[in-house]
C-alpha cells in the first residue's frame, strides 16, 4: 500500500517511537508531582517544552501543551475573543479555513453575538487588500491559516501580520499544515497565537501546542493549575516527548525536505500527461499538497478504484470524511456549480514518499483516465 495522504496524518518515524517508548517503560509519573518520579516526569517535560520553543525562536513559557490543533485553534480564537470583547466584537477570518476554526467562530456568533467577516478568495487567493477593506476598529481578532489543507494555497501571513501591527486586532495563525515543512518564527513575523499538532509531522496524535504572546485570553479547561493555569490537565507526557522528537527531527533537515518534497512533485506531474488534468488552488502552495482534477473522472470512484489499486488518497480534509458535502474551500474558490468539486482529489507528500511510489501511482492515474 502507497500512502499518499499525509495532509490528513502522517506516519511516526522510528526515533519518534524510540522516544516515546523510552517514556513509557521509564518515566511514568505526575509531572506535577513532587517526589523523584514527578521530578523526573517534570525534567522531561521541560526538556520537550524547551525542544518546541526552540524550533519556535521563542521562550519556554510561551508553548501551551494541548490535545491538538482543534484545541489550540479553540482555545485561541473563543479564549481571546471572550476575554477580549470589551475591546469589540469583529473578528477577521477566511471562507478556506479548516473546520476547527470555522466552527467555533460559528458558536461565538450564535451564542456571544460577535461578528465575524469571512473573506473569500479573490481570483484564487486570499489578498491582503481585502483583509484591509475588512479591518474595522472594533476588530479584535483577525485568523489566518498558514496553508490550505486542501489545496495547499499559502496565505499572506508576513503582511498581515505587518498591517496589524499597528491595529489592535490579535493575529492567529493555524499553522497545521506547515509547522515542521517551512520556516515559521511567530515572534520575527508578529504573530500573537499559533496553533499546531504533532501527528501533521511525524508525531503522534492527540497532542499539539499553542504558542501565546503574553496577552489575556480565557482558559477552556478548568481545573488543576498544569501549564501555569492556561490549561488544566495532567500532561500527556509521552505524546508530548514524541511531538518534541518529531519537531526537532524535522527542523534539522527542514530546507533538504523541502528539496525533496518539490523533486517529488515535479516528478509525479511530468509523469502525467499534460492535457489530463487540471490543478486546484493558486500558484504560491505547500509543495506537499496536489490537489487536481481528471474531467471526466467522478472522484468518489476514482478515490475506490486508487484503494483497490493500493493507493492511499484524498479528496480533501480528513475532518470531513464520511460526509457526502463538497468541498468548501473549492467551493470558495470555484463556485459552488464547479465540476471541479466532484472530479478533485488531494495527493499529499511527506519525506518518506519516494520517487517510485509518485511513478506508480503516475502510471496508475493513466490506466484509470486513459490518458
Amino acid at each position: 500500500m502507497v500512502y499518499l495522504d499525509n495532509t490528513a496524518t502522517t506516519p511516526m518515524t522510528p526515533a519518534v517511537i524510540e522516544a516515546m517508548t523510552a517514556v513509557m517503560t521509564d518515566n511514568f509519573g505526575n509531572p506535577s508531582s513532587i517526589h523523584v518520579y514527578g521530578r523526573k516526569a517534570s525534567q522531561a517535560l521541560r526538556t520537550s517544552r524547551q525542544t518546541i520553543a526552540h524550533a519556535l525562536k521563542t521562550e519556554v513559557r510561551r508553548i501551551i501543551f494541548t490535545s491538538g490543533g482543534t484545541e489550540a485553534n479553540n482555545t485561541a480564537l473563543k479564549g481571546y475573543a471572550l476575554a477580549n470583547q470589551d475591546k469589540g466584537k469583529h473578528i477577521i477570518t477566511t471562507a478556506i479555513e479548516h473546520p476547527s476554526v470555522l466552527e467555533p467562530l460559528h458558536y461565538l456568533q450564535e451564542k456571544f453575538g460577535f461578528e465575524v467577516t469571512y473573506l473569500r478568495p479573490e481570483k484564487g487567493s486570499i489578498t491582503l487588500s481585502s483583509l484591509q477593506k475588512a479591518l474595522r476598529d472594533d476588530t479584535i481578532l483577525v485568523s489566518f491559516m498558514h496553508a490550505n489543507n486542501e489545496t495547499g494555497d499559502l496565505l499572506p501571513i508576513e503582511e498581515a501580520a505587518a498591517l496589524l501591527k499597528t491595529h489592535q486586532a490579535a493575529f492567529h495563525v493555524d499553522a497545521v499544515q506547515t509547522m515542521g515543512k517551512l520556516p515559521i518564527y511567530p515572534e520575527e513575523i508578529g504573530i500573537d497565537l499559533l496553533s499546531a499538532t504533532a501527528h501533521k509531522f511525524h508525531g503522534p496524535k492527540g497532542v499539539g501546542f499553542l504558542y501565546a504572546a503574553p496577552l489575556h485570553f480565557d482558559s477552556l479547561l478548568h481545573g488543576g493549575e498544569q501549564e501555569e493555569n492556561r490549561r488544566a490537565s495532567t500532561e500527556n507526557l509521552v505524546s508530548i516527548v514524541g511531538m518534541a522528537q518529531a519537531l526537532a527531527d524535522s527542523q534539522l533537515q527542514l530546507k533538504e525536505n523541502l528539496t525533496y518534497i518539490r523533486g517529488l512533485r515535479d516528478t509525479f506531474l511530468e509523469a502525467l500527461a499534460p492535457d489530463s488534468y487540471y490543478l486546484n488552488g493558486s500558484s504560491q502552495h505547500l509543495p506537499h499538497v496536489i490537489n487536481l482534477g481528471f474531467p471526466g473522472q467522478n472522484n468518489g470512484i476514482l478515490l475506490t478504484q486508487l484503494d483497490l489499486a493500493g493507493f492511499a488518497v484524498s479528496t480533501g480534509s480528513a475532518c470531513t470524511a464520511g460526509t457526502v458535502d463538497p468541498s468548501h474551500v473549492l467551493a470558495s474558490l470555484y463556485g459552488h456549480d464547479s465540476v471541479r468539486l466532484q472530479e478533485s482529489i488531494r495527493i499529499s507528500l511527506s519525506k518518506l514518499n519516494t520517487q517510485s511510489e509518485l511513478l506508480q501511482l503516475a502510471k496508475k492515474l493513466k490506466e484509470i483516465t486513459g490518458k
